[in-house]
């Protein structure tokens, strides 16, 4: 039995399954296989979490072929611990020899391989100096899916994610906000996150009357007044999986435009979660939050995109944005955000975390979206 507390734990299958489902996506793609550095893809992918360094680590994956993982002989020991390793063959090698020397007999000499985009550009060119006739392709040009679908356990830790960051929202309202600064509100947010469960604190977004028009605002110095709008937004990680929420808070009671603004955003918001359904074309998620902004003359004013995948980072695709064609199936998880920015006044941004399911979505953040007046 699980709880949030006790995630299902991945296993050695879990992980197997990844990789053959990794391989196969790369070859129906006409890739000869995918190679996958240190970062998300791998702990995705394998269980494994090395620091990225000057030493090559690479996981080979090829359809039909057993996956390899190329590791220093150092720092084999931690490979073999990793719980997806059971479904891996290790390949080790020693410094002061030819780390390519390893890795290239796994690559076809004249294969086109998708890659990790955070892989070391050294890494990169060390294994084209060895086999000059491959070609390579960023993971998220050429796979941008690989990540995309959540299993039920996966699914289980976004929702942990989920209600911690909505446990944090339901505190940092009864905390006060003026005559404080932002850079104070954003370390109590971070506390919070930290108190109910966050291994890791991503962002914590305290956009204060003008600052709020910035939507990617750092908490700075400026001391909150009242009569002040405030955008928060916040997550990280929990279990290694991602949180991200945003709501708007007014210090005091809101002016008739300030109510009416947050008024259209939620709506807004409303609509874009409406429209998520298997099947569904990513781009129309966007469509549908912005025709409400734009029907109430504030479309210019929408200045990014409603949405972003979610995962085991807080950001990757699919994105919800006009010109994504990506059909939405179910297990996808994606951010909703819609937001209104009026320069040098206010800005207002309404976020929730929503998996599509097979009749239509579920958001995985339930706090209340009305705009809650602090002290």
């Amino acid at each position: 039995m699980s709880s949030p507390n006790q995630p299902v734990p991945f296993t050695a299958d879990d992980y197997r399954a990844r990789m053959a489902r990794a391989a196969e996506s790369a070859a129906e793609a006409g890739l000869a296989g995918v190679l996958v550095a240190p970062g998300p893809d791998l702990v995705h992918l394998t269980g494994y979490r090395p620091v990225n360094t000057e030493r090559l680590t690479l996981l080979v994956l090829r359809a039909g072929e057993d996956p390899v993982l190329v590791v220093p002989t150092l720092e084999a020991p931690d490979a073999e611990q990793a719980v997806g390793s059971p479904a891996l063959i290790l390949r080790d090698w020693t410094d002061g020899k030819d780390p390519y020397a390893v890795a290239a007999p796994l690559l076809d000499a004249g294969g086109r391989f998708g890659i990790s985009d955070n892989a070391w550009a050294m890494h990169l060119l060390g294994l084209q100096q060895f086999l000059p006739g491959t070609s390579y392709v960023s993971l998220t040009e050429a796979l941008p899916m690989l990540r995309a679908v959540k299993d039920a356990a996966e699914l289980e830790r976004l929702a942990a994610a989920g209600a911690a960051a909505d446990a944090t929202y339901e505190e940092i309202l009864k905390v006060r906000f003026s005559g404080r600064k932002e850079t104070d509100v954003a370390a109590d947010l971070a506390a919070l996150l930290k108190q109910f469960g966050h291994s890791q604190v991503d962002f914590t977004v305290v956009g204060s009357g003008p600052n709020g028009a910035n939507p990617h605002h750092e908490a700075g110095d400026r001391t909150i007044e009242r009569g002040d709008m405030v955008v928060l937004d916040f997550g990280g990680l929990k279990h290694g999986y991602g949180s991200d929420t945003s709501r708007t808070v007014h210090v005091g009671e809101p002016t008739a435009e300030e109510q009416r603004v947050h008024d259209i955003v939620r709506e807004a918001q409303e609509a874009g979660c409406r429209a998520v359904r298997p099947g569904t074309a990513c781009q129309e998620i966007d469509r549908a939050a912005r025709a409400v902004i734009t029907e109430f003359g504030y479309g210019e004013r929408f200045i990014h995109r409603t949405g972003h995948g979610i995962g085991v980072t807080t950001h990757e695709p699919p994105y919800m944005i006009e010109g994504e064609e990506q059909l939405l199936v179910p297990g996808m998880c994606f951010s909703v955000e819609p937001g209104i920015y009026l320069p040098g006044r206010f800005g207002v941004r309404i976020e929730d975390i929503v998996t599509v399911t097979d009749d239509g979505g579920r958001r995985l953040n339930t706090t209340a979206r009305e705009l809650a007046v602090v002290e």
